[in-house]
């Protein structure tokens, strides 16, 4: 499967199923930026030093066309690693998008480009050039380590992260989940219930009179 189907098939499905099919699911503190913003690509993982961004600018240089930039920040979130600058260096390079465990700004700018961004929040103060991180290697990103190349998939959801080796399974599991819930889609609307659907015990519910 090429990357762009790849690409295809992990977004149709979309993140929630795919954190539930053996992806593992960043912490939901992690969010879309601007409405709408989808991303499912390959991972080019960056560290920084703390409210410093030398390797995110590093990245937007080296990162391969088509990868997604996934940012540890070193623990200090509140600073604006990520803006307008770099989302245009980002988009002329051919980047996919960016997931940040830290802060990012110049929001509107961002939904104007349409240029897929996941952060913890919106922060204005910016961050210094000047101090070593890393680009390439591994990075622990909302509670997930993320490898070069590991598939992420972000959306309205949040962020799921499935490793290289673990694709072709989570795709299939996927698949047969979504499967399953268009049954149940189909059951429901002609008159049943999620109780018969999923054989739950409600007589641990109990009912007023």
């Amino acid at each position: 499967m090429t990357d762009d189907k790849t690409s295809a098939a992990l977004l149709e499905l979309g993140s929630a199923t795919i954190g539930e099919s053996g992806g593992l699911p960043m912490h939901p503190r992690l969010k879309a930026v601007w409405p709408g913003a989808a991303v499912a690509a390959p991972a080019y993982p960056v560290r920084c030093a703390p409210a410093d961004n030398l390797a995110i600018h590093a990245a937007v240089a080296r990162a391969p066309r088509g990868h997604v930039l996934v940012v540890d920040v070193g623990g200090l979130a509140e600073r604006g690693y990520w803006g307008e600058v770099l989302t245009t260096g980002a988009e002329a390079r051919g980047l996919a998008g960016l997931v940040i465990d830290g802060g990012v700004r110049d929001a509107a700018a961002l939904f104007a480009h349409r240029f897929p961004v996941f952060s913890t929040m919106v922060a204005l103060r910016g961050a210094t050039k000047e101090l070593p991180g890393t680009n390439g290697s591994p990075v622990a990103v909302g509670g997930v380590t993320v490898a070069l190349g590991d598939w992420v998939v972000a959306d309205a959801d949040g962020v799921a992260v499935v490793p290289t080796g673990l694709l072709d399974e989570v795709l299939a599991a996927g698949r047969a989940r979504a499967a399953k819930e268009e049954g149940f889609f189909e059951a429901l609307r002609a008159g049943g219930t999620t109780v018969e659907l999923l054989g739950l015990d409600v007589s641990l519910v109990t009912e007023g009179r």
